[in-house]
């Protein structure tokens, strides 16, 4: 195995998961993109994410055409780019931090930055960095070999996503490669705070539970207590939001204004969960 940096000694996000369930609770991942409004907020709000009772945190590395992002989380890469934010500076910022926190931390990236770099250098990159998962949500199942192999060299769990429309054979195969949990995207479409969570939802956790005992966690249009609530009454292990987490940060006069919203609206999410 490869040398396991600065991530060893950490749970990994499968046993993260495994301890939840254990416990019987549900995983609470709050997204956040990186350099948006700055590096050094990303780092101390990733800090925050952490002692509010974080299971696992998603790192968006900011990418200049984010196909599953919708207009908040855009608008938030947009805005890094343009301060500088590049892969580099977001691994050397996770470098930083990540030995300060307790939960694992997935990134969420584009497969061009991936390609950029060379699939193994940039596992062995993430890895030495900290980082523990990842998310590309821009490749499909059939060209995730390569990622696979060397992801599971490095110690890297590879994060899978499935939606509303993948057929179940399909769903069963996405199931049985993914590592670390299963990403059900809740929406067909873009991510983003909705009002209300597609009742198909837990049509479809009953599906995919049918054919994986893998975790499956519940992205894309989660923002509210209430809707932490019912997806984890559905039998969810784990709830993502995104767009609602980026928003309490970008919304803000200053950054520390936005550091304080964060916390106060993490803290209602986590009282909510199960």
């Amino acid at each position: 195995m490869a040398n396991r940096g600065a991530a060893a000694g950490k749970l990994t996000v499968a046993e993260t998961f495994s301890n939840l369930r254990e416990q019987g609770k549900t995983a609470f991942i709050p997204f956040i993109t990186a350099g948006d409004p700055d590096l050094a907020t990303t780092s101390k709000a990733l800090k925050i994410l952490n002692s509010c009772g974080s299971d696992v945190i998603e790192v968006g590395v900011p990418y200049s055409d984010p196909l599953a992002d919708g207009p908040v989380i855009q608008a938030s890469a947009t805005r890094a780019l343009k301060k500088g934010t590049t892969l580099d500076s977001v691994i050397e910022m996770l470098k930083g931090v990540t030995p300060e926190l307790s939960c694992p931390i997935v990134l969420f990236t584009y497969y061009n930055p991936i390609l950029k770099r060379g699939v193994g250098n940039f596992m062995a990159i993430i890895r030495q960095a900290g980082i523990h998962g990842l998310v590309v949500p821009d490749l499909p199942l059939e060209e995730t070999a390569l990622l696979r192999s060397e992801a599971i060299m490095h110690n890297i769990e590879l994060v899978l996503l499935t939606t509303p429309t993948t057929p179940t054979d399909r769903m069963k195969e996405i199931a049985k490669a993914s590592e670390g949990f299963l990403y059900l995207v809740s929406a067909v479409g873009v991510t983003g705070a909705r009002s209300n969570v597609n009742l198909r939802v837990e049509h479809l956790l009953r599906e995919i539970k049918k054919v994986t005992d893998k975790p499956v966690a519940v992205g894309f249009g989660v923002s509210t207590p209430e809707h932490v609530k019912q997806i984890a009454g559905w039998g969810a292990d784990g709830v993502i939001i995104g767009s609602a987490i980026v928003r309490q940060l970008c919304e803000a006069d200053t950054p520390e204004e936005g550091l304080k919203r964060l916390e106060e609206y993490t803290r209602s999410i986590k009282a909510a969960m199960p």
